[in-house]
């Protein structure tokens, strides 16, 4: 099983707004942060705001933020919004299927439960968990020299 690249960004972005620390975070400067183009970050923001995982706000100094602690937001969270389908087998897909086995099978028996294993592990991290395993994660972002330049002169 593979991840798309939008579930990867997703769980990135919500790593960046968490390491922000409760600021508003800009989809240009997160778009930088990891190399990406702000295009591909706004259309993975749609679904993540329609979730309740991330909140964006408006006008001329907006931008996005986590509405909740990072602690409450599973991975399985992010996984279950971004990804389109499951499907490891034909046999887990709806409509006409052609094995004649599908049935009695043990095969999609055993890969259910192997996909359950999985979205088991997913709810047991968090993106707090991610960001406090890298506690230089502010640094490796920009974050922390973005906040010296925002900061106003003495």
């Amino acid at each position: 099983m593979r991840l798309t690249k939008q579930t990867n960004y997703a769980v990135r972005m919500l790593m960046y707004c968490a390491a922000n620390g409760g600021k508003l975070s800009r989809i240009p400067e997160i778009a930088r942060a990891y190399g990406v183009s702000e295009l591909f970050l706004f259309k993975i923001l749609q679904p993540l705001t329609r979730a309740g995982i991330i909140e964006t706000v408006r006008g001329r100094n907006g931008g996005v933020r986590l509405p909740k602690p990072a602690s409450e937001i599973t991975l399985f969270d992010v996984v279950r919004v971004t990804e389109d389908s499951f499907a490891m087998a034909e046999c887990f897909e709806a409509g006409e299927i052609e094995c004649p086995l599908v049935d009695s099978c043990g095969l999609n028996a055993a890969l259910r439960k192997a996909l359950n294993a999985f979205f088991e592990v997913l709810q047991q991290y968090t993106i707090d968990d991610l960001v406090k395993a890298r506690p230089q994660i502010g640094m490796l972002l920009g974050l922390e020299t973005a906040a010296v330049a925002r900061q106003p002169a003495a």
